[in-house]
């Protein structure tokens, strides 16, 4: 019986991912980003597609007040000694509403772009999106990749996405499928729902032909620096005290 990875192996001087040996090759030439390709995808991106990746970490670090900061803090109240529980906790919130959208906007938009070019007349993609919409409509199921609770007007990440996707070549079918859903939407089926940012790194994760489960996994690599970070603040300036408190009051005054 054999049991192995092929992502690495370490032996009695050496250790090897993928191959390549982590102190004299990887460790004094490669960035998070090239290794991160390299531990998921199995090789070394090129410069546009790192940049690419690159922008998903970045994009997913951190957004202030959301659900996973907010349980981590709650964690970290709760058991000061566990960094790695109050991580996880935040993380764990991490789901199809928060984060984990960026797969099913990823899975959507795969699916429903099959058989467009990339380069295809806008007509197509605008044809394409009447049908998701009205499918969707049909079903009663939620659109993934669009509106969000406090950008109402526009999420200010997507156009910064969307610029940096078409400078590096990976503004693709994906994208332009997404850009029409919006634009339907609110011509034809009356609703204002912009594009939000797990909408645009969806896109960007299928435009790059990633698995769509990859694009949750990056999106929650990203969150974990973001959430390391709340939890330094939750230990020198806390708020989970008045989190809590908040709980407490409301409680009492439902009883």
């Amino acid at each position: 019986m054999s049991i192995h990875t092929d992502i690495g192996y370490a032996t009695v001087h050496d250790i090897f991912v993928r191959g390549r040996n982590l102190s004299n090759d990887i460790i004094p030439n490669a960035d998070f980003a090239e290794m991160a390709c390299l531990c998921i995808l199995g090789r070394t991106p090129e410069p546009n597609f790192k940049r690419m990746i690159n922008l998903l970490l970045v994009t997913s670090c951190d957004h202030g007040f959301t659900p996973s900061s907010i349980s981590s803090r709650l964690t970290f109240l709760g058991a000061p000694e566990s960094l790695q529980g109050a991580v996880a906790a935040g993380l764990l919130g991490a789901g199809d509403r928060y984060l984990g959208a960026t797969q099913n906007v990823a899975e959507m938009l795969v699916t429903w772009s099959k058989g467009i070019a990339a380069d295809a007349p806008q007509a197509q993609f605008d044809g394409r999106a009447r049908e998701l919409l009205q499918s969707y409509r049909s079903d009663k199921k939620r659109i993934q990749g669009v509106g969000h609770p406090i950008h109402v007007e526009g999420d200010p990440r997507v156009p910064a996405l969307r610029a940096i996707s078409k400078e590096n070549g990976y503004y693709r079918a994906c994208w332009r499928l997404l850009d029409a859903v919006e634009k339907i939407q609110a011509q034809e089926f009356g609703r204002k729902l912009p594009i939000n940012g797990a909408g645009a790194m969806g896109a960007i994760a299928a435009d790059l032909g990633l698995d769509p489960r990859i694009a949750r996994g990056l999106a929650l690599v990203g969150r974990t620096a973001g959430l390391v970070g709340h939890i330094m603040e939750e230990a020198v300036r806390p708020n989970g005290p008045e989190i809590w408190d908040v709980v407490l009051k409301e409680e009492a005054k439902a009883h």
